[in-house]
Parts: C-alpha cells; structure tokens; sequence
C-alpha cells in the first residue's frame, strides 16, 4: 500500500506546520507527516519551513520565549503526530540558506530529541534533507534511524547515480520530487532495496499514477483527504 504522508503537517487543510495541521492530518486518516525543523538562537528546533518569519526576522537571531504564536517547536509536534505510520523528519539545512550550520550541530540536535522519544516511536521516523552531508551526519550518529535523501534532479538515467549514491552513503529511501518519478526509477530504487516517496502532490490523476503505475512508497501530499480518496481509502474519489 502506498502510504499518504500529509505535507507540512496537512498544509491544504490548516496552517503549514502548526499542531492544526499535524492533528487534522491524523484525523483525516492520513498514514504519516511531514514536518520541517530549523534551529533557534538558544538551539531549540522549531518547526518552520522558512528561515524568517513574515515580518523578516531570522530564527536563529530568537530565542523559544521569542517565537510567534502558532510556531510550534519540535517535541509538541511529535506529541500530536502520535499513531502515525511514517513522522517525517526534515532537516532544513541548504547552503544558500541564511541559516545554514556548516558545523552541522543542528543534526546532533535532532538526533539526540528523537533519541528522548520511546523506543517504539524512533522506528516511525525518518530524517531527510537536501542537503546529503547533513543526512550523512544523521547516518553516522544514529544508524538505527531510517533516512531519506531528497532530490531535485535524478538525471536522464532513471535515478541510476542518485539511486547508487544514496545505497552508497547507506540511506534507506530516495525523496524525489513527484514530477521525476518514473516506473523505472522506482525499480531500480527497490532492487536496491531503498524506498521512495514521492513530494508535493495535490493532483488526483497524478497521485492514482504514482501509487498504481509508478509504485512508489509513499506520496506527500498538501491535501491528504483528497489523496486517500483518490486511492479509494475514503471518501468521494476527485
């Protein structure tokens, strides 16, 4: 079965990345979410997709007590993400960011609050990131924990050297954009033995295509009410 993970929470049904969203995304049945954590001034993880906030301050210049209303931090959201399947994990770290740790201490952050979590919860995570020196520092902390590379580009090969490197570097799923998946990359990637889901997809067609044509894993989805109808696992299919 491919499993719906709801973008940013359910970005589609309530504010992207708020508790709202993570808890609408469960009630609505969705398999699992996916979140985006950055760091504070005083080292905390907030969970923001951007480095500012809308008025243009950055988050690594606040403390916790500085956070806006409805910006949760990382320990809160895991509490309303409780039953899901899959807790995606994604650390934003891009070196075109304004924020972005060389050091790499924002992964040794992660690791040790999904570390404070229950045994049974740590099997439901995966990290990810862009960025594939940060997931490899995820790796090499914490080998017990599932990660993902995201990609923007696979290539004209089916994946054939993305789908190698990440086997290489010892992850455990691809993350591609939905518009490069393809049948074939997605066989190569489970010969492999590496899972692939499949972001940001909101349309129905595409998202039948993916999970019954393409095969893939998992599909992130802003709208997963709509996705799980359009697979036939709830309401009326769009």
């Amino acid at each position: 079965m491919t499993l719906v993970i709801g973008h940013k929470g359910a970005a589609g049904l309530a504010p992207e990345n708020s508790l709202a969203a993570f808890r609408v995304a469960r009630e609505v049945g969705a398999d699992g979410v996916e979140l985006d954590v950055r760091r504070l001034a005083d080292g905390v993880l907030a969970v923001h997709h951007d480095p500012t906030l809308d008025d243009g301050r950055r988050l690594l210049d606040l403390a916790i007590d500085e956070l806006p209303d409805g910006i949760a931090t990382l320990p809160p959201v895991l509490d309303a993400c409780g039953g899901l399947a899959l807790v995606n994990v994604e650390i934003k770290n891009w070196p075109l960011d304004i924020d972005f740790d060389e050091s790499l201490g924002i992964v040794d952050t992660v690791v040790e609050a999904l570390a404070a979590r229950p045994a049974a919860e740590r099997e439901r995570y995966v990290v990810s990131c862009f960025h594939l020196p940060t997931v490899d520092r995820v790796r090499e902390l914490a080998p017990d924990l599932v990660t993902a590379w995201l990609v923007g580009v696979v290539g004209p090969d089916d994946g054939a050297q993305v789908i190698a490197e990440a086997v290489d570097h010892g992850h455990r799923a691809l993350h591609p954009h939905h518009a490069l998946v393809t049948p074939g990359l997605v066989e190569r990637a489970h010969d492999e033995e590496l899972a692939v889901n499949a972001w940001t997809c909101n349309e129905p067609d595409r998202i039948r295509w993916l999970a019954a044509e393409a095969g893939v894993d998992g599909i992130v989805t802003d709208m997963p009410d709509l996705a799980l109808a359009a697979l036939g696992r709830g309401g009326m299919p769009p």
